[in-house]
């Protein structure tokens, strides 16, 4: 970086030092991608207190950028028929002009990842460094959240010995085969987490030396399970090692693949190992799920704050600052309930918006915030409040916590109950102090996953007759699952378990059964 030079006039209360510009016009090179990266990080650090994994940037195509799309992202992945479609669709959209590429994307990973495009211009691989590089970098690195689910150190060699295990499977049982069962395992991908913390942290970078090992435990276990177990038809006396069975089977059992890659009577040790994989990426990406405002949010904020730090000592001129500002104007946009481009609630818009609402509660705090926010209202330091909010919450509790009245009005946000017994629709909530507290939780549940993703759990096993698995769904506020969605997930988890399945919907208030769903396995499927 060029040598510092000072400005005599003032700017605020302290002197600000001016640099060099960092470039000039839209070109850039390699060397302007480290100055600009060099120069993001002296404001990263020092400045904001972020702290990150080690950068590693990538300069991709546009055609790159639409094959990270169709892999969710992911720079390592096993391929599949689904990425190819959504390849096909995503560059039809692209080359039609009805749809823009990202300008990045990250990788939660150590070194953290980012992909930025080369036909960005050198002003927009300044915001997408300092959003990716630092925003969401930070955000990964210190989030409880990742840090409880992720193994960003193990995840690149883990995803390289899936890419690896799963093409030697296809070598050796065959493309259809292998096909098959990732078709089963994407289809109950949402039910293959785990939601609460369990004794072990995930070791990614150790799967492929435990391999053999694990196998061997488990054909241990499967013989142990399944070998006396009896059928209704040889004995009409009940089993009496049910319950060690049922221990065995860690029943009830809320993650299905899971369950399906320990107990499963049919599966090969390979297909086994295939769930175990598909379980894994569907856990990495539990978190983003869970942080989507937040994570937007912060990485938003950042790049915002360090644009304009950039913008203050000189390093970007008024036309790249222009140029900024137009983006993340755009990106930022909140259509109102009315528009016609209206698709929900943006997560950078209401991220943004509720990271700067901190900040000024922080530093110029009203007296509607001091009585709202007693612990943050004032305190001065904008930065090491929004540090720990994004260090400690998740977007349903950030939100239930966070949200401030002013905020709510100049969001304008209202709540509206459509009941479907009621001809009507009610509002629920004005902006009054209880209007604003239940405006607040309705909003907030609306990022809860526990009301976003149905509540399944692997209930029973009818050991001592037909080995009919039994799942319950529980149902909230009389919400069934879709009929035609449901027999076709249930008939991969038949599929899999290789006996019938029985799933029932039973209402969480009453107990009562409201609906039941039924499949049984396919003899070809394997």
């Amino acid at each position: 970086m060029s040598s510092a030079t000072f400005d005599a006039r003032p700017a605020g209360p302290a002197v600000i030092a001016r640099h060099a510009p960092l470039f000039t016009g839209n070109d850039w090179d390699f060397d302007t991608i480290r100055r600009i990266h060099d120069a993001c990080e002296a404001i990263a650090g020092p400045e904001l207190g972020l702290s990150w994994y080690p950068n590693q940037i990538e300069i991709i195509t546009a055609e790159q950028m639409l094959d990270a799309y169709a892999s969710i992202g992911m720079p390592l992945f096993y391929k599949h028929w689904s990425f190819g479609k959504h390849f096909a669709q995503h560059e039809a959209g692209y080359r039609r002009g009805l749809m823009g590429l990202a300008y990045e994307i990250v990788i939660n990973s150590d070194p953290c990842i980012s992909y930025i495009m080369e036909e960005n211009t050198a002003t927009m691989q300044t915001l997408v460094i300092a959003h990716a590089a630092f925003g969401h970098n930070h955000f990964f690195k210190n989030n409880y959240l990742f840090r409880q689910w992720t193994d960003a150190e193990g995840i690149l060699d883990y995803l390289e010995f899936a890419k690896t295990f799963i093409t030697r499977c296809e070598e050796r049982y065959g493309h259809n085969a292998v096909e098959a069962v990732l078709d089963a395992a994407h289809a109950l991908m949402n039910q293959g987490v785990h939601r609460y913390p369990r004794k072990k942290r995930p070791d990614l970078s150790s799967e492929q030396r435990r391999e053999r090992e694990r196998q061997e435990h488990q054909e241990r276990m499967y013989n142990d399970l399944w070998r006396t177990l009896p059928a209704k038809a040889q004995s009409g006396k009940p089993d009496p090692h049910a319950e060690r069975r049922r221990a065995l089977l860690e029943l009830p059992q809320e993650n299905i693949l899971y369950f399906l890659e320990k107990a499963a009577p049919r599966l090969q040790p390979w297909q086994r190992e295939i769930l175990r994989i598909v379980r894994h990426v569907a856990q990495y990406f539990y978190p983003q799920r869970q942080t989507k405002v937040m994570n937007e949010g912060c990485a938003t904020y950042n790049h915002y704050r360090i644009m304009t730090r950039l913008s203050e000592t000189g390093q970007i001129d008024e036309a790249a600052y222009l140029e900024f500002l137009q983006s993340h104007t755009n990106v930022i946009r909140q259509p109102t309930y009315d528009d016609r481009h209206y698709g929900g609630h943006n997560p950078y818009a209401i991220g943004f918006a509720m990271m700067t609402d901190i900040a000024r509660i922080c530093t110029e705090p009203t007296d509607e915030d001091r009585a709202w926010f007693p612990d943050i209202a004032g305190s001065g330091d904008a930065m090491g409040v929004l540090r720990d909010v994004w260090a400690n919450y998740r977007d349903e509790s950030f939100i239930a916590q966070f949200l401030s009245p002013r905020l709510m009005r100049q969001l304008r946000l209202f709540h509206v109950t459509d009941d479907p017994d009621k001809p009507e629709l009610r509002v629920e909530a004005i902006h009054d102090e209880r209007g604003y507290r239940r405006l607040r939780r309705a909003f907030a549940r609306q990022y809860d996953v526990a009301w976003l993703d149905p509540d399944i759990e692997v209930i029973d096993v009818d050991l001592e007759g037909d080995r009919k698995l039994i799942l319950h769904h529980k149902v909230l506020n009389r919400v069934l699952l879709n009929k035609d969605d449901a027999a076709r997930v249930l008939q991969h988890l038949a599929d899999l378990w290789g006996y019938d399945v029985l799933m029932k919907e039973v209402d969480t208030t009453t107990g009562a059964v409201l609906k039941e769903h039924t499949a049984s396995a396919r003899p070809t499927f394997f």
